[in-house]
């Protein structure tokens, strides 16, 4: 039985884009994850709703319990998830209010648990291959959909997390430009590497909100005008959402 897990990142930590049916506050091996899990349907599809920073938004990207999240979402019979994040853009062509629909990440975290194996059994080494983080099917579902609904939306994009809460410098914001990256947010690592060694296939919604800090024709970004422009184009996600659901 296909159940999709969503999710849900800065600006979605509630969204109503279903019924909800039911609502379970769940404890994990790796402690509680950021909320409880909401139950419901789209499309037919059964989903499972959890919001990353919680419902108020009171957990910085550092504190999410990254292995409660994914474990839950597990242990809840999902067969596949699908996030949402803000990000900010790293090139001209992407624009505010732009999606993108990531296949690369570059993880420069550096204080978070990335891993479900904290120790090897003898004889049973686990390397999970990460060549290709986001699950190929799902973001063919996700560019389809997309280009069905005129979204203006990149196809690709290697997406840089760094730790956060703070912002880039400039410097920091060349760097990663140079580096290939094109957009950057402050989540998707390590949850796409838990996600794939759980097994579980993974995709991403990125919404760019702003120019981080590479430009020197405008002011840096500043958390408010992150959400501000999150939340203006926030219907194209839910609608990307409702509509791929049933296809993935």
């Amino acid at each position: 039985m296909k159940r999709i897990g969503i999710i849900g990142g800065s600006g979605l930590e509630e969204p109503d884009i279903f019924r909800k049916e039911s609502e379970k506050i769940v404890k994990t091996p790796y402690g509680q994850p950021s909320s409880s899990l909401i139950y419901g349907q789209i499309e037919g599809t059964e989903v499972v709703l959890l919001s990353r920073h919680g419902k108020r938004h009171t957990i910085p990207p550092t504190q999410i319990n990254n292995r409660a999240n994914i474990y839950a979402m597990y242990e809840a019979g999902c067969t596949h998830l699908l996030t949402t994040t803000a990000c900010g853009s790293l090139r001209e062509e992407i624009h505010r209010g732009d999606i993108v629909i990531p296949d690369q990440i570059i993880d420069f975290t550096k204080h978070r648990v990335s891993t479900f194996f904290e120790r090897f059994n003898p004889g049973e080494l686990k390397h999970t291959p990460m060549a290709d983080p986001f699950h190929k099917d799902m973001r063919e579902v996700l560019i389809n959909t997309a280009r069905h609904l005129s979204l203006s939306f990149q196809p690709r994009g290697t997406i840089v997390t760094i730790e956060g809460p703070r912002f880039s410098t400039r410097a920091e914001s060349r760097m990663f430009r140079q580096w290939g990256a094109d957009v950057i947010n402050m989540t998707i690592a390590p949850e796409v590497v838990l996600a794939n060694e759980i097994g579980l296939p993974y995709a991403s919604i990125a919404m760019s909100t702003d120019y981080d800090s590479w430009r020197d024709d405008e002011e840096p970004v500043r958390w408010e005008e992150v959400l501000k422009v999150f939340q203006e184009n926030v219907h194209n996600v839910i609608l990307l959402i409702q509509k791929a659901i049933s296809e993935i």
